[in-house]
């Protein structure tokens, strides 16, 4: 059968993912996007990997700050992640204020079910995105029992445990 784009993306809306808030801080500003495209790659040491389409605005401010927090996200931050996934700007940090920060200075979302502060090791361009490899310097947990919020056939899900 044939290759084609569509049904790429299609196959991928089936592939259910965590939402997460990926944000950062430094010398290019404060910026955050919402993104499923993150996986672990391992424990020692700590490391996270982030895809970012190169055409993004949001690539080069994470590129020039080399830091990321990747908060995952629960149920209750539903509203936020489309807030992170439509608007401009540090604007986005205005729909909560329980922002904090730990070793990076990248913004952590104190209540997300959990968040990694990473700098950024290693950056590798592929097809239309670039792969940023993230070792993590930090981690808070929340407390609150655990939920997630998931991406799945183009709509958000609540995962409970």
């Amino acid at each position: 059968m044939e290759k084609k784009a569509s049904d790429f993306r299609e196959g991928m809306s089936r592939l259910g993912a965590a939402v997460n808030l990926i944000t950062t801080d430094g010398p290019e500003g404060r910026h955050g996007m919402t993104a499923s495209a993150v996986c672990s790659i391992t424990d020692d040491p700590p490391t996270l990997l982030v895809c970012i389409n190169r055409t993004n605005r949001s690539h080069d401010l994470f590129n020039g700050n080399g830091n990321l927090c990747v908060n995952v996200l629960a149920g209750r931050h539903h509203a936020m992640a489309n807030v992170f996934a439509g608007r401009g700007g540090s604007e986005r940090f205005s729909t909560g204020d329980n922002w904090t920060t730990l070793s990076t200075g990248a913004p952590v979302l104190r209540d997300a079910v959990a968040s990694f502060d990473c700098r950024i090791v290693e950056r590798v361009s592929v097809g239309s995105h670039s792969v940023f490899y993230a070792r993590v310097d930090a981690i808070h947990l929340d407390t609150a029992p655990p939920e997630t919020l998931i991406w799945f056939n183009r709509a958000y899900h609540i995962l409970i445990s």
